[in-house]
C-alpha cells in the first residue's frame, strides 16, 4: 500500500503496531489516517477511538482490512469513519477513495 501511495505523491507514515500508531497520532497532524482493524497491541478501532475521543480530531479515517464483519463496520460508522475498503483491494479503488476523502 505504501508503494501505491508514494507513486501518487503522498508521503505515508507507517506504524508497525497500535502503540506506534497512537504515538504517531499524538505527535503529528495528517490529512488522512488509513488503519487496519487488526493491529498488535491496540486494534484499529482503539486507534480510531483515541483519535476521536482523546485527541478530539476529525481527521478522515479510511479502514483497509481483510475482515468485513458487520459489527465492526457498525462500530466504525459510530466513530465517524470516512470509508471502509476490504482486502485484497484494487489500487485504483484505493487511490480514488483517498482523493475523494482528502479533497472534501
Amino acid at each position: 500500500m505504501s508503494v501505491v501511495l508514494e507513486r501518487e505523491g503522498y508521503e505515508p507514515v507507517i506504524a508497525a503496531d497500535g502503540n506506534s500508531a497512537l504515538e504517531i497520532l499524538r505527535n503529528h497532524e495528517f490529512s488522512l489516517v488509513i488503519v487496519d482493524i487488526h493491529l498488535p497491541y491496540h486494534s484499529g478501532l482503539e486507534v480510531i477511538r483515541f483519535l476521536r475521543t482523546d485527541l478530539k480530531k476529525k481527521t478522515p479515517v479510511l479502514i483497509v482490512t481483510a475482515f468485513s464483519d458487520p459489527q465492526m463496520q457498525r462500530q466504525a460508522n459510530e466513530m465517524k469513519v470516512s470509508g471502509y475498503i476490504t482486502k485484497p483491494f484494487n489500487p485504483d479503488e484505493l487511490k480514488m477513495k483517498i482523493r475523494s476523502l482528502i479533497n472534501v
